[in-house]
C-alpha cells in the first residue's frame, strides 16, 4: 500500500486528501444542518480550528490508516466530506458531510460508493457499517444507494440535542451484491420493505358445529391451533406444523376459509391471518393428542354461541362471519374479523 493518500475518481466525482488550502473555502460551508445532525455548534469552525482538523486527518491517514478521510469535490468545487474509521479488524464505520449546494443531487451516495469500493479493495475491509438517526431521511437514503442495507434499529442508544434518540444500523459486505446492479437494488430494497407478521390458523369443526379451541399457557383467550409463519414457509404449512407440534396430531388442511387483517392488539402490532379449514381428526386420532405442555394447557369443544368471553373480541368477530357464512361458502375477506363491504 502506498505512504500517500490516493484520490479516487468517478467522472465529475473526486476524493482526494484535505490540505490546508482547503481550510477558508470549506469552513464557512458548516451550517445549521450540519450542526444539527453532528450536534455540534451551529457557527462557522474558526481557521485554526478547521486547520487543526484536517492535519489531523493526515495524521490518521499515517496511523496505519486508523481513519481515511476525503474531500468531496465535484466539478472541481467542494461538495462535502466522506470517511471511513476501522472499528475492528475488517470493519469500518462510515461517515459523511454534504455542503448546502450539494445536497439531493446524488453526490453523497456516490461519493460513499466510491469509498466503499475502495475501502473493500485497498483498506482490505471485509464490511463497512453506518449509524444514522432514523430522521435524518436523507442520510438513510445516502447510506441505502451507497449499497448497504438497513440490519436494525438500536433504541435509545444515543442523544441529540440533549435528547435520547434512536439508531438505524446499515452494512454492507464485501460479497454483496454491487449498487446499481438487480440483485443489489432488491437487497437494499428488500431491506427497508415493511414487514409484516403472517399467522396460520386451522379450523376444526365437529358434525355438531363446535370449534376446537386452545387453552394457551401464556394468555387467557382461547385460540384456533395454529400460530406465526415461519419466514420461507407458506401459511398453509404453519397449519399442519402447528398442529403436530402443539396436539401431536397429523391433519388434513383444507380450503382457505378466510384472509383477515388483524388491527393492532394489546402491543402488538397489525397481521395477517390466513384461516384454513382442517378435516376432522377421528375419534382415535383424537385420543391421542398429546399436547405441548409449555404452550398448551387444555383444548375445548366451544360451540358458537359460547364464544364470548372465551376468545378475544377479534377472535369472536371472525369465528362469527365464518359461521354466519354457511358451509360451502367462498374465501371471505374480513378486516379485524367483519366482512370487507
Amino acid at each position: 500500500m502506498s505512504d500517500e493518500q490516493p484520490a479516487l475518481h468517478d467522472g465529475d466525482l473526486r476524493l482526494r486528501p484535505w490540505t490546508v488550502a482547503d481550510v477558508e473555502a470549506t469552513r464557512l460551508l458548516h451550517d445549521a444542518e450540519i450542526a444539527h445532525w453532528f450536534d455540534v455548534a451551529a457557527t462557522p469552525p474558526t481557521s485554526e480550528h478547521h486547520r487543526s482538523w484536517v492535519e489531523q486527518t493526515h495524521a490518521e491517514w499515517s496511523d496505519a490508516r486508523a481513519k481515511v478521510t476525503f474531500l468531496v469535490e465535484w466539478r472541481g468545487a467542494p461538495a462535502g466530506s466522506v470517511d471511513v474509521r476501522r472499528r475492528s479488524d475488517g470493519v469500518g464505520v462510515l461517515s459523511w458531510v454534504t455542503y448546502a449546494p450539494y445536497r439531493g443531487r446524488g453526490v453523497a451516495s456516490r461519493a460513499v460508493r466510491l469509498l466503499v469500493d475502495w475501502a473493500f479493495t485497498d483498506l482490505g475491509l471485509r464490511r463497512v457499517e453506518a449509524e444514522v438517526n432514523p430522521l435524518n431521511r436523507a442520510s438513510l437514503r445516502t447510506a441505502l444507494w451507497a449499497g448497504l442495507r438497513r440490519e436494525g434499529l438500536l433504541r435509545g442508544n444515543t442523544t441529540l440535542g440533549g435528547e435520547v434518540h434512536d439508531t438505524v444500523v446499515l452494512g454492507r459486505l464485501a460479497d454483496d451484491p454491487a449498487p446499481g446492479t438487480r440483485e443489489g437494488f432488491t437487497a437494499m430494497l428488500d431491506s427497508v420493505l415493511p414487514t409484516k407478521r403472517v399467522i396460520g390458523q386451522g379450523l376444526i369443526r365437529d358434525a355438531a358445529g363446535n370449534v376446537l379451541l386452545c387453552e394457551p399457557v401464556y394468555k387467557r383467550d382461547w385460540d384456533l391451533p395454529g400460530g406465526v409463519v415461519d419466514p420461507g414457509e407458506p401459511p398453509r404449512d404453519c397449519v399442519a406444523r402447528e398442529i403436530r407440534e402443539e396436539l401431536a396430531l397429523e391433519v388434513t388442511v383444507g380450503r382457505l376459509l378466510a384472509t383477515n387483517w388483524l388491527a393492532p392488539w394489546l402491543g402488538w402490532g397489525d397481521a395477517v391471518l390466513f384461516v384454513y379449514e382442517v378435516e376432522t381428526p377421528t375419534p382415535a386420532a383424537l385420543a391421542r393428542v398429546r399436547l405441548l405442555e409449555r404452550e398448551i394447557r387444555a383444548v375445548h369443544w366451544v360451540a358458537p354461541h359460547e364464544l364470548s368471553g372465551r376468545v378475544a373480541p377479534y377472535n369472536e368477530r371472525m369465528l362469527t362471519s365464518l359461521a354466519s357464512a354457511g358451509a360451502g361458502h367462498a374465501t371471505l375477506e374480513l378486516a379485524d374479523g367483519l366482512p370487507v363491504r
